[in-house]
Formats: C-alpha cells, sequence, structure tokens
C-alpha cells in the first residue's frame, strides 16, 4: 500500500496549477473545519421544523428496555453466492491439519495423499485426520471460521474465509456500523444493522434521541442477532464490537457478541491494498465501485453535530449522519459480495 496523504497532495494541486479544477477546490475547503460549521448551519435552516419521520422512514418500536426510533432503509442488491464447494476445498488444504505446512503438503502431494481424507491411511497423520474429517462435518460456520482464522498460513487462510462464506446463509449475514460521541467511553448515538431479504438489503438503524435512550437502541440491535449471526464490518474487530461491549457493560446489558465475524478491512488490504491509494472504506467505494458520496460528514465532526441537534432541537444535523451509516452499511455488502466473486 502507498504511503499516501490526500490532504497534502490537495494542497499541491492548488499551489502547483494556475487553474486548479472545480473538484479539487471543493475537496480543499472539505479539509477545513470552516467548510463543516457553514454546513451545519445551513442543515439547521434546511430542516427546522421538521422531524425524522418527515423525511425519512421511521417507526417506533419497542424493545426490552423501552421505545426506540427505528429508521428502515431498503435498496436493491446482487448478492448471489455460487456454490463453490468449499468443504472439498478445506480437504484438499493438508495445511489445516496441525504440523503440516507448505512443504510438508508438497511431499505429501507428491507422495498420492491429495486429500486429508486420504491422509487417514498414513502412519503419522492419520489420527488427524481421521479427526478433523469426523469433526468437520458437525462444525458450525463459527468454528470453521476460527479454524481458519487461527492457522498460521494467514494470507491463504484469508481468502480461504471469504471462500467459507458459501457455507451459511446469506440472511445469517449482519452488515453493521455505530456512531459515537467519542472514540472511547461515549454514548452510541447511532447503530445500524443490514440484511439480505431476497433481491433487496434492508438497514435498520436504531438513533438515540436522547441520552436515556441507549440501553433501549443496543437492545434493539442485539434483537437481530442469533447464534448463526455472522457480524460483517469495517475495523469492527478492533472498534465497533468492543465499543458495544463496554456500553453493554456500562448500561447492565448481558449479551453475547463473540460471533463469526468478518472484518472487511483486512480482507480489503490483502486483495486490493496494492492497486489503492488506501484502504478506507470511501476510497474502495469511490475507485471500485464508482460511488460518490455528497454531503458526508467525517467522524470527527459526528460529536458536534450531534450536539447540535440537542441543543437545537433540530434535526438537521443528523440527517447525513443517518445517511452516512446505511451508505456505510450498504457498501460493507457490496464488497462482501465482490471479495467473494475475486477469490473464487
Amino acid at each position: 500500500m502507498k504511503d499516501y496523504n490526500f490532504e497534502q497532495y490537495l494542497k499541491n494541486a492548488l499551489l502547483n496549477s494556475q487553474k486548479p479544477s472545480e473538484d479539487v477546490k471543493i475537496k480543499q475547503k472539505k479539509l477545513s473545519s470552516k467548510y463543516y460549521d457553514n454546513f451545519k448551519q445551513k442543515l439547521l435552516i434546511k430542516y427546522d421544523s421538521k422531524s425524522l419521520k418527515d423525511v425519512l422512514d421511521c417507526e417506533i418500536s419497542s424493545s426490552s428496555f423501552g421505545d426506540v426510533l427505528k429508521i428502515t432503509k431498503k435498496q436493491k442488491i446482487n448478492f448471489d453466492l455460487k456454490d463453490n464447494h468449499f468443504k472439498q476445498q478445506m480437504n484438499c488444504n493438508l495445511k489445516l491439519l496441525p504440523k503440516i505446512g507448505p512443504i510438508t503438503e508438497r511431499n505429501l502431494k507428491g507422495k498420492g495423499y491429495a486429500t486429508i481424507s486420504s491422509l487417514t491411511n498414513h502412519d503419522m497423520y492419520s489420527e488427524r485426520a481421521e479427526k478433523f474429517i469426523k469433526n468437520l462435518e458437525g462444525m458450525s460456520y463459527y468454528e470453521i471460521v476460527n479454524l481458519l482464522d487461527s492457522n498460521i498460513y494467514s494470507k491463504k487462510c484469508r481468502e480461504n474465509i471469504i471462500k467459507s462464506i458459501s457455507l451459511t446463509d446469506r440472511e445469517n449475514f449482519k452488515f453493521m456500523d455505530i456512531e459515537t460521541k467519542g472514540l472511547s467511553n461515549r454514548a452510541i448515538i447511532l447503530i445500524g444493522i443490514g440484511q439480505i431479504k431476497g433481491d433487496k438489503i434492508i438497514v435498520s438503524q436504531y438513533f438515540l434521541r436522547d441520552y436515556t435512550e441507549e440501553a433501549n437502541i443496543i437492545d434493539a440491535y442485539l434483537s437481530h442477532l442469533d447464534e448463526n449471526s455472522v457480524h460483517v464490518t469495517y475495523n469492527g474487530k478492533t472498534f465497533d464490537i468492543p465499543y458495544i461491549k463496554n456500553r453493554c457493560v456500562y448500561n447492565r446489558i448481558n449479551a453475547n457478541l463473540d460471533l463469526a465475524h468478518m472484518d472487511l478491512m483486512y480482507f480489503a488490504k490483502n486483495l486490493w491494498g496494492e492497486n489503492l491509494d488506501n484502504c478506507k472504506l470511501q476510497t474502495i467505494e469511490e475507485e471500485l465501485f464508482g460511488i460518490e458520496r455528497k454531503d458526508d460528514v467525517p467522524g470527527k465532526y459526528i460529536p458536534g453535530y450531534y450536539d447540535a441537534y440537542l441543543e437545537n432541537n433540530n434535526i438537521g444535523p443528523v440527517v447525513p449522519i443517518i445517511e452516512h451509516n446505511a451508505q456505510d452499511i450498504i457498501s460493507l455488502a457490496v464488497f462482501l459480495e465482490k471479495m467473494y466473486r475475486d477469490v473464487n
């Protein structure tokens, strides 16, 4: 991945070009806090006296902790995971057995041991092979992902983890993202989760109308999960899931979030990193999928925009935050489907 400073690039472009393009000018403006202060004021004017129900598909639903504002967005999506017979591929990957690396695998295959099943007749590896084959059929998807993720031959097995998604129902994928009041130990202000239903992705977002409702929105999100759920995130292993766990403790919510987890940031770096300037989610959107966001609010401004919503009782500053969150979730589904096609 290239060492690329986009902010410096824009500054240089303005300095070195007598007639910088309008696109460069706009992007340069968006590097300043003044631009987002002005944008916030425009939103306050635009949405004065309006409610979220006036501009988004909203309803009041209930959780175990109380009422919650639920926002729903539906979008058509191509999410067709053609069967790749992945368990057969696992059977051909001798390195999944303990103490077998690439050199040993090559030697064993040279002697006619093409599969783990065939190793049940090997003097040294028969016991391990028999145990693996016996366990494979009964393994949950969570256990298969952990097996692949713990394999020391990580680069190849990262691709195998993506290939493995054919082993679970697509309805089990929970594309999720959160927006928060800070980077640690502050309230979650929005939590969104997307699920594939037919030819659509349905995004359910739970918005914090005031600080008393944080337990409500977390519980509403948890209602979408079961033991077969697979979290799909972007940097969620480091940020989103640990953050939710922390807020569950704060709000005294019992929750099991130790589920199968696809953090697409790692796979994006592995699959696409060499051809991109960076692996930020929005860079991938623009360069690989032609998705260009308008009126998007960077994460560092979100706390201030939320404060403006509370102080002015005006939904304007949170509308782009909600739209930003929904697009993040839809992009996750688009990314995962392309990753699956690429590795197969």
